[in-house]
């Protein structure tokens, strides 16, 4: 397909190596167990992700997947960067980083060649991104000055009785980026581009909060973090619009993090995200009046500024 004009750039976008009936099987009951009633089986399809972009004008998707073994982890980067070899103009490959074990990520870092960015889980086989332990890789990507996707835990057990992908992520999300900030790790890692999913799911609800109280002296605050310096820490992260174009998450968003900083993403690739899931998104974001019209087109395709070599690949084909 020859493109004419540039399209949507999706920051959050999954994708998973072939899988077995048998295997597919498996974790639907393992879902069913965990509340999340899916009617079937699912399967990531490299052609229907590719009608999909086309239907929905998305020129390029930023591929990720966070599998929790290893071994698994090492196979879909593998396979994520043969879909970017065969289509590159298409996709982009944010690869997965197996943070429980700092050395292990550091060599994924060093394996894996051609990465367009990093992608990693709040909490990865039970270890947070908030510990220090990950210092060496921080540092690291710092002075690559790399783009870190941060994507909720889609692995947690269900609370409430509902499944992890309704509310738990959300949740999940603001304790890990909370425990960062306490961390440190925004301040010490300047360089780092960290753009979190779900329009920061809880965070920018927490923000007030922590500017209210989070530098009072009841607070452990090790680093002596101020008002000011948590503002500003929360301000200089990105965050993506998956799942989250509503007036409410996008105003709230926009407060916290700068209209400037919302880029767009759709979630596809998951069995909680169908087209027409994707496309209620997508119209929300298209017609929110939380934030003007110039701004609304900007979000859809401003990660081009993350990500300027995918961006190019996939100009070349707008052009050709």
């Amino acid at each position: 397909m020859t493109h004419t004009a540039p399209g949507l750039i999706d920051v959050h976008a999954h994708f998973s190596p072939p899988t077995t009936p048998k295997s597919r099987q498996r974790i639907l009951e393992a879902s069913h167990a965990n509340n999340f009633l899916v009617p079937e089986p699912y399967e990531w399809s490299l052609d229907a992700t590719l009608d999909f972009m086309d239907e929905t004008g998305t020129a390029l998707q930023m591929l990720s997947n966070i599998p929790t073994g290893h071994q698994l982890l090492r196979t879909s980067n593998d396979y994520g960067l043969e879909i970017v070899a065969q289509h590159p103009s298409r996709f982009g490959l944010l690869a997965a980083l197996p943070t429980d074990d700092a050395p292990a990520a550091l060599e994924e870092t060093r394996r894996v060649n051609g990465a367009d960015g990093w992608a990693m889980t709040t909490v990865y086989n039970g270890r947070s991104l908030a510990e220090p332990h990950l210092d060496p890789l921080w540092e690291r990507l710092d002075s690559q000055h790399a783009v870190v996707f941060v994507h909720p835990n889609a692995y947690a057990p269900a609370t409430a009785g509902l499944p992890t992908p309704l509310i738990e992520v959300a949740f999940d999300t603001g304790r890990t980026i909370t425990g960062m900030l306490y961390a440190g790790v925004f301040h010490r890692y300047p360089n780092i581009t960290f753009v979190i999913a779900h329009a920061g799911a809880t965070v920018p609800l927490l923000a007030g909060r922590l500017s209210l109280l989070g530098a009072e002296a009841w607070v452990p605050n090790p680093r002596g973090l101020t008002t000011q310096d948590i503002q500003i820490a929360l301000s200089r992260l990105w965050v993506d619009t998956a799942a989250s174009a509503s007036d409410q998450q996008i105003a709230a968003a926009a407060t916290v993090f700068g209209d400037t900083h919302i880029v767009y993403g759709s979630d596809w690739g998951v069995a909680c995200t169908n087209t027409a899931s994707a496309k209620r998104n997508l119209h929300a974001l298209h017609t929110t009046l939380a934030i003007t019209p110039d701004t609304r087109a900007a979000i859809l395709t401003r990660a081009a500024k993350l990500f300027p070599e995918a961006a190019r690949r996939a100009q070349s084909a707008w052009m050709s």
